[in-house]
């Protein structure tokens, strides 16, 4: 059984800087993703569930790059517990997303990120969403406190300017 995200003590919660997450600068992390023609639905755009993909490709690019985290052999690893997404404008094939990451809480064993996918040649925001991932035992999937060294990697994102 997963906890509630929001029952652990211990956190911080960073102030929202923006209400929709639209504004570039709050987010402290980017990485740049083409659009595949696999990405497509019958109507010719990307297909919900490709932001969902986008979202867990930014977070687990950050974790594996910049944290340490090794998803194959760590004993904590990181499940998704909660994900939300807000659409604002379609993208499309062929086009590049620019995804940008930041931390909204961190918990002892929780944390809520928030993504932006942005167009690339313009800016404009097509979307704005939330993962929340929870740290657990890999073998018992029990909660467990997110370890130093991920906790360390994170600090960068969790900047108020």
């Amino acid at each position: 059984m997963m906890p509630d995200a929001t029952e652990e003590s211990d956190f911080l919660d960073l102030p929202t800087q923006h209400p929709t997450g639209q504004d570039r600068q709050v987010y402290h992390h980017w990485l740049s993703v083409p659009t595949r023609w696999t990405d497509t639905d019958p109507y010719g755009l990307v297909g919900n569930v490709v932001y969902y993909s986008f979202f867990d490709t930014v977070v687990n690019d950050y974790l594996i790059r910049h944290s340490g985290f090794d998803p194959v052999n760590s004993a904590v690893i990181s499940v998704v517990v909660e994900t939300h997404c807000e659409f604002y404008s379609a993208i499309a094939f062929p086009q590049v997303v620019d995804l940008g990451l930041r931390i909204v809480s961190i918990h002892r064993s929780t944390i809520k990120y928030e993504v932006g996918v942005f167009r690339h040649e313009s800016g404009e925001v097509a979307a704005t969403g939330r993962i929340v991932h929870t740290f657990v035992d890999r073998h018992s999937r029990h909660p467990a406190a997110i370890p130093g060294q991920i906790r360390a990697g994170f600090t960068p994102l969790m900047r108020t300017d």
